[in-house]
Parts: C-alpha cells; sequence; structure tokens
C-alpha cells in the first residue's frame, strides 16, 4: 500500500511539473534566443502576448515551425503583427510567427494568390486542416519589422485550443536569466478617506532603499485604516540590456499571504484591463507603470491568485507590522521589498485634503448610460465604459470639446457626435472629428460616420476634440524611377504617398488596366512592387496609381515603363 502510494504521489508530481510539454516545441530560429520582450510584459493597451526574439538587428533570418501541424491562418495587415503565420499542433496548441518580411516561396504563392483574387495587399484566411501541411524544423517564413513593430525581431507566440495566449518559457525554452528583477519606485494608496499614510490620501511615494544583497527596505511608514502598495519593477536578461517584465508578484502581510499576480496566461478579452492593473493616471503623466497590488472594483483579470480581501491591508492604531513584496521572473530569482508599518491613528491634514470644485464637472456612471450634452455635441458613455463612477470636465466652445485628460482609464469607446447642420453644403464631405493631441494640438483623424447631418466617432481616450477638415489630396511620388523610364533591371517598383491631415484610406494600383499587388509600409508611407510577381509581362506598361484619404479626396498618378 505504501509502495501504491508512493507511486502515486511520484506521478502526481511529475504530471503537476509536465503540465505543458516539454521538448515538443523547437526554437523558431538556428540562432541563441534573446529577447527584446518577455510575456505578458506590461504595454501601454495590453499585456504582451508572447516572447519577442531578437534577431541580430536583422532581417531576412529563417522562421522555423516549431512542430508539427497545419497552417489554420494567414494574416497580412498593416498594422499590428503585420506578416504572420498560425500553425495548429496535434497537441491542441497553436503556434503564431509575427513581423515576418516574407513567407517560404509554398506559402508566398499561395497567400499572393489570395491577394490577386481579393485584390488586395491586406488579407486573412483559414485553410482547411489538410491544405497546408507543416513538419517539424521546416521553413515557414523569414524574420521580418512589418505590422507595428519598432525594430526587426520575431513575435513568438504558443496559444491554447481556446485561443489564450500562454508563455512559451513554459514549454520548455531555455532563456539565460540569473539577474533578479529590480525596483525603481515604491507607492502606498488609500483605499478610502477615512485612511491616511504619513498624513496623507490618496497615492503617497514611498522612500526605497537598495540594500547590498539586491533587496530593499522602505523606510518605515506611518497608516491607519485599508491600504494597499504599488510597486514599479522589471526584470533584464543576461544577454539582452533591455527592460523586461517580470514572471510572478507575491505579497504578504506579517508572514501570511496577501495576495498573487500570476503572469502565466490570459485571454484577449480581458488584456485591455491593464488599465486597471497598472496606475492608469500616473502612466499618463509620468510614462512609468506602477502595478496596484490590490484589486479595486470591475476588475475582471484572471492574473490574481490567493487575494485576501483583494490585497488590501488593514492597520491598526498603535500597531506595528511588516508588509513584504516578493519579485520574481520566470527562472525563479528573486527580490524581496520589506516595508515597516507603525499604526498611528491620525487626522487627515486640511492641506493634503482635495477641494475639489465639483459644480462645474459632470458625472458619468459606470453602471448605467450616461449622456452629456452641449450645443451641437452630445457624448455617450454607455454601462462599463468607466472603472468607477467619476467626475469628469465637459465643456463645449464652438466646436471644440473639452472631455478631461487623458488620465481616466476606460473599459471601451464613448460616443461623440457632432449636428454639423450649420457647415455649408460643400465642406460636409470634408470634415471629421479630430482628436487634439501634442503641444501644438495638432488634429488627429479619428474613424469618423456620417448620417445625414450627424458626424459619429468612439473614442477611449478622453481629451479635447474638434472638427477638422481637409480638402488636400494624398501625394504620391515615385521613389526609383521617372516617366518613360526603361526598368529592365529592376526587381521592385517602389511609390512614396502621403497624406498629411486625414490620412490614407485606400490605393489601387493598375498596370495596363490590370491590378497589382504593391505592399504598403505606413512607417516609411511606401509601396512596393515585386516584378517576380510575374503579373507584368508586356514591354510598354502603363502604370496607375489612385490613392484616397479617409474623407474621400483622392489622387491619381500616371506613368509609363518599360521592361524586357
Amino acid at each position: 500500500m505504501k509502495n501504491i502510494l508512493f507511486l502515486f504521489l511520484i506521478s502526481s508530481s511529475l504530471y503537476a511539473q509536465s503540465e505543458y510539454p516539454q521538448d515538443y516545441f523547437r526554437n523558431p530560429l538556428d540562432i541563441p534566443t534573446v529577447l527584446a520582450g518577455t510575456f505578458a510584459e506590461l504595454r501601454s493597451t495590453h499585456f504582451h502576448g508572447g516572447l519577442d526574439i531578437k534577431t541580430q538587428q536583422k532581417e531576412g533570418l529563417k522562421v522555423y515551425a516549431a512542430a508539427n501541424g497545419y497552417i489554420s491562418r494567414i494574416k497580412i495587415s498593416h498594422f499590428g503583427y503585420g506578416k504572420a503565420i498560425y500553425i495548429t499542433h496535434p497537441n491542441g496548441y497553436t503556434t503564431v510567427y509575427g513581423h515576418l518580411q516574407k513567407f517560404s516561396k509554398r506559402l508566398e504563392d499561395y497567400i499572393k494568390d489570395c491577394q490577386y483574387a481579393k485584390e488586395s495587399f491586406e488579407v486573412e484566411v483559414f485553410p482547411n486542416t489538410t491544405e497546408l501541411l507543416i513538419n517539424t524544423d521546416e521553413v515557414i517564413a523569414y524574420s521580418g519589422n512589418t505590422g507595428g513593430s519598432g525594430g526587426p525581431h520575431l513575435h513568438f507566440e504558443i496559444r491554447d485550443n481556446q485561443e489564450r495566449p500562454i508563455n512559451p518559457m513554459l514549454f520548455g525554452y531555455d532563456i539565460k536569466d540569473t539577474t533578479a528583477p529590480y525596483v525603481s519606485g515604491i507607492y502606498a494608496y488609500t483605499k478610502d478617506k477615512n485612511a491616511v499614510v504619513n498624513g496623507e490620501t490618496k497615492r503617497i511615494p514611498l522612500r526605497l532603499i537598495p540594500n547590498k544583497n539586491g533587496s530593499y527596505d522602505v523606510e518605515k511608514i506611518t497608516a491607519y485604516g485599508n491600504i494597499g502598495f504599488g510597486i514599479v519593477s522589471n526584470d533584464k536578461q543576461d544577454l539582452a540590456p533591455n527592460n523586461n517584465g517580470v514572471s510572478n508578484i507575491q505579497t504578504f502581510y506579517n508572514g501570511n499571504k496577501s495576495l498573487e499576480i500570476d503572469f502565466k496566461r490570459f485571454s484577449f478579452e480581458e488584456t485591455k484591463h491593464i488599465k486597471r492593473l497598472v496606475d492608469y493616471e500616473y502612466y499618463r503623466t509620468h510614462k512609468s507603470k506602477i502595478q496596484k497590488l490590490f484589486i479595486e472594483q470591475n476588475n475582471p483579470l484572471s492574473l490574481y491568485k490567493d487575494a485576501y480581501d483583494n490585497g488590501y491591508i488593514k492597520i491598526e492604531d498603535s500597531t506595528s507590522s511588516v508588509y513584504k513584496i516578493r519579485i520574481r521572473d520566470f527562472k525563479q530569482n528573486e527580490t524581496w521589498v520589506s516595508i515597516p508599518i507603525e499604526g498611528k491613528h491620525s487626522s487627515i491634514s486640511v492641506a493634503n485634503e482635495e477641494n475639489i470644485n465639483t459644480l462645474d464637472k459632470s458625472l458619468v456612471y459606470s453602471d448605467k448610460t450616461t449622456k452629456l450634452e452641449s450645443g451641437n455635441v452630445s457624448v455617450s458613455f454607455y454601462a462599463n465604459t468607466v472603472y468607477d463612477d467619476v467626475l469628469i470636465d465637459f465643456k463645449v466652445n464652438s466646436d471644440t470639446l473639452h472631455l478631461h485628460e487623458d488620465k481616466i482609464p476606460l473599459q471601451k469607446n464613448f460616443y461623440i457626435n457632432y449636428d454639423v447642420t450649420n457647415y455649408k453644403t460643400e465642406h460636409q464631405d470634408k470634415i471629421f472629428i479630430a482628436r487634439l493631441y501634442g503641444y501644438y494640438k495638432r488634429p488627429s483623424y479619428v474613424y469618423t460616420k456620417r448620417k445625414g447631418n450627424i458626424l459619429s466617432a468612439g473614442s477611449k481616450m478622453f481629451g479635447t476634440y474638434t472638427i477638422a477638415m481637409d480638402t488636400i489630396s494624398p501625394t504620391i511620388k515615385p521613389v526609383n524611377f521617372q516617366d518613360n523610364k526603361w526598368l529592365s533591371k529592376y526587381r521592385y517598383l517602389k511609390v512614396k504617398i502621403d497624406d498629411e491631415l486625414s490620412g490614407i484610406s485606400k490605393y489601387r494600383a493598375t498596370v495596363n488596366g490590370q491590378w497589382i499587388l504593391m505592399e504598403y509600409d505606413y512607417k516609411t508611407n511606401t509601396l512596393i512592387h515585386d516584378f517576380n510577381d510575374g503579373i507584368i509581362k508586356d514591354t510598354k506598361n502603363e502604370l496607375k496609381i489612385i490613392v484616397t484619404d479617409n474623407v474621400g479626396n483622392s489622387s491619381t498618378f500616371e506613368a509609363t515603363f518599360f521592361r524586357k
């Protein structure tokens, strides 16, 4: 019986250790794995869904299938992952490869047939289970910098059968990392008006004291009531100087576990709620992400574990206690922060109380629709747009809408409506809703719909909005050729396109009346046609490119070129 129990315990332990298959997926590149970004790293609007693998600052490295399977999806877009491949494997997982420069010849031929059939550079296809079978070690693509990439690298993901991304390092990928996470900031928060830290309320910066052993102490604080903490922490791997995200954070109050945040897996439905994990106001004003170590209302993130009292701690008068934070990276290198707390019931200084004049502010409800109106402008906030009931600035001056500052996190779009009846008929097709940004308050196009005399746009950012007008057509300029030029020795045809105000909406290129594929790189405003597509076969060729902006202004470029 003892032997059976022993075997059961051993098998249970092995099962726990092998929850994710080890050595099943190979490295998608044949160079050492050095990371530019880790899984669940904190980005501005989402958690990072995979590993960003460095490609030695160059493009064109071979990208291999991580395991046998079939290509279940190919997507090409101007933004996001750019050129991306999705492979579904027999074990139920899907691997994703993003920001690719180009596909292998077999896949390139397949996707170009789709692009020419749809007459569109941007395509998304879902091959059936037998159409594009893939073997382990097969070269499927070449690394690049397409889409929203900020530099050459391979974005690599592993998703489960519910399309939830999982940390690929759980599958046996080995990244050299002997460096513990570091802490650059620590803050205390009061949960309500009855709580106080160091005589203050709301967010309070604390003095961080580094120790020689890599841990940190915090200067003793006085507190009373329900409080929480927030931390700014990052990690570094051995072979890369860049800051990466941490893997796990745990908190302890007087030795008892208070909260754990485990960055192991999340769903795309919840990734937008990163705005609830970080202190959004602080991020917008200081460009630094404080991770809140407590759970506020309307926070649906699944990253939390063992959350006692939602991570808040209650400090009593005349007590001494210790709050500790343990931050770990995936390799279990860890860093500790220790905060001594003296319980002291003190009144809040009048100078530190908020004296906000609420008479000129508008209340937006979190659980029901709120509609604000003034002059020719209305703004609708549907239920669950804001996380909490909030007071905001709402003022309209002519066509300029002052809608608070971008310091309040939003779950989804609010909707702005302008009545443009007073605009001249000939101008109504050229106007749009714009957000004013930067020091000079330049207008930035917000996707605008028109129904009758009403312009509508949705946005997830507070700020200043207005009506802008665009009557200037896009520009089109050849890069590597001139009219009536011979291009026999050229592989590529390159054209620059640009629109300064409302932005490019669409483009279409034809040669001798036949549509040709031109890849669009928005980062360089360049259209590129590859003559190896084999579409252009005549000696004399008439090129025509039409580019249209977001309000319908269009430009046409025409030229003749020759090829043998």
